[in-house]
């Protein structure tokens, strides 16, 4: 059976643009999109995978909170709120999935005690009805399937002088369909929506924030 023909545009999830079909990969033929207004690049809809497959997908994820190497991982998120906050401040991990080591290594630290939210593994809703000096989304913005409503919850959830720590693999700004396809990060099916310096920027000013700050393993949004 041959593979149905992709769509030539689609409505981008994160501006409501319309996006240019970019590529597809694979033999299920995974269509990519790409935005010309916040030069996104995301996966259509109709090619996710389902909620159970979503959730068995990160269950085999190896989140052991007390592997030196997994908080290694996430230190520059953990160094960045150790620097820039005192240990009074409250803080939301955002997607904390099955081990959410960069709250426990802040805990330990002597940190007050992190609040969590994950859709599949803390769905504590009392936790996105509070304000909080810092967030943390550590490799989770990527499986966003609504950026716009994401973002706009994560703004709306800080506090006045709070601030935003993310952590993910970003596109060059003028990557092309070769680049795209060799890059290892969109092999995950449950990587969805892929960033560049640009997007970042457009969130930032979108989204009302005070600017973004992009380092090669973190991104602050002030």
């Amino acid at each position: 059976m041959s593979k149905s023909k992709p769509e030539p545009n689609y409505k981008c999830p994160l501006c409501n643009s319309v996006a240019d079909y970019f590529c597809s990969i694979g033999k299920k033929g995974r269509d990519y999109y790409k935005c010309v207004t916040c030069h996104s690049v995301f996966l259509h809809p109709k090619k996710y995978i389902d909620y159970s497959s979503e959730k068995s997908r990160y269950e085999e994820h190896n989140n052991d909170v007390e592997d030196p190497r997994y908080q290694n991982f996430v230190s520059p998120i953990t160094n960045a709120i150790q620097t820039q906050f005192p240990k009074t401040a409250e803080g939301l991990d955002y997607g904390c999935g099955t081990g959410p080591v960069a709250s426990v290594v802040l805990e330990e630290d002597g940190f007050k005690e992190i609040a969590l939210y994950d859709p599949f593994f803390q769905t504590n809703e009392d936790n996105l009805s509070r304000n909080y000096d810092f967030i943390i989304c550590c490799e989770v913005m990527e499986h966003f399937f609504d950026p716009k409503k994401e973002f706009t919850l994560l703004r709306s959830l800080l506090k006045p002088s709070g601030k935003l720590f993310c952590k993910t693999s970003i596109l060059k700004d003028d990557n092309d369909e070769d680049h795209f396809k060799d890059w290892w990060y969109n092999n995950d099916p449950t990587h969805v929506f892929f960033y560049t310096s640009r997007t970042l920027k457009y969130i930032a000013k979108k989204f009302d924030f005070n600017g973004v700050q992009i380092e090669s393993k973190l991104i602050t949004f002030n």
